[in-house]
């Protein structure tokens, strides 16, 4: 069975706020008001690939930093 995210075959950019949480935008698109691009675009599919790498670390970035104290 395949998912809707394996057939929608438009284009997303990988965005990203500035608590380091990412999420997946149309690229034709600008992202909603505290989101900004973060230079990777491609299927769904792909832009979640690539979120799986990167975002490796769940916490808010505000969270992380408290918890370095």
């Amino acid at each position: 069975m395949t998912t809707s995210a394996e057939t929608d075959e438009q284009t997303y950019q990988v965005v990203a706020n500035d608590e380091d949480q990412y999420s997946v935008w149309p690229a034709d698109t600008d992202p909603p008001a505290g989101w900004h691009p973060q230079g990777f675009t491609g299927t769904r599919a792909a832009c979640l690939a690539h979120i799986d790498e990167v975002w490796t670390d769940m916490r808010p970035r505000t969270l992380r930093i408290a918890a370095q104290s």
